[in-house]
């Protein structure tokens, strides 16, 4: 299936923590002294429905702390939580969870070589897969692709957080992959 077929099929669970995830990885590395994890209450959220709203009012008091720092992603990741149903149920979660997709693969692709069809090649990747696309990208596409399969596959299992810890471990190195590779362009502009 592709990555727009799989947002298309997921329950809420899988929805909210695909959603989460993808905002995760665009976290910049964070200042000394900052929370690492300000999104973190989030995942619990995922696992009870009744916890989100909570959750949700947590995760976005800690992302205000977040430096937004140069490249404009974190006041993205904000308007992004700040547009989270407020109900983990609520029927606008779906498309939630795919604006967060489409950003997620926007910040792993301005950390690529930028194509002369930006807008095209994300469709594609999401509709056809990565093909043509650059390494950040594809990484990112399967992850994406990767964590709602998890999820799939534990829908309805017992205890609700079955599957979120491994869409927790995928997530983590991709942020890791992607905190690289924005370290290794700075260093590559040096100092301005």
């Amino acid at each position: 299936m592709s990555l727009l077929e799989l947002i298309a099929a997921a329950d809420e669970r899988a929805l909210a923590a695909s959603g989460i995830a993808c905002l995760d990885r665009c976290l910049p590395q964070p200042a000394e002294g900052a929370d690492p994890d300000p999104l973190r209450p989030l995942w619990a959220g995922c696992a009870d429905r009744d916890e989100w709203p909570d959750r949700l009012a947590e995760a976005r008091a800690a992302l205000n702390d977040v430096s937004s720092g140069a490249d404009g992603t974190v006041p993205a990741i904000r308007k992004l939580l700040g547009d989270a149903p407020a109900e983990r149920t609520d029927p606008g979660l779906r498309a939630w969870a795919d604006a967060c997709s489409l950003l997620a693969l926007e910040v792993h692709l301005g950390q690529d070589a930028p194509p002369a069809a930006r807008d095209d090649l994300l469709r594609r990747c999401r509709e056809d897969g990565p093909v043509g696309a650059g390494p950040l990208v594809a990484g990112e596409v399967g992850r994406q692709i990767r964590i709602l399969e998890m999820l799939a596959e534990t829908a309805g299992a017992s205890p609700a957080g079955a599957g979120l810890r491994q869409a927790l471990d995928v997530s983590t190195e991709g942020q890791r992959v992607l905190r690289a590779a924005t370290s290794r362009r700075a260093r590559g502009r040096g100092p301005a």
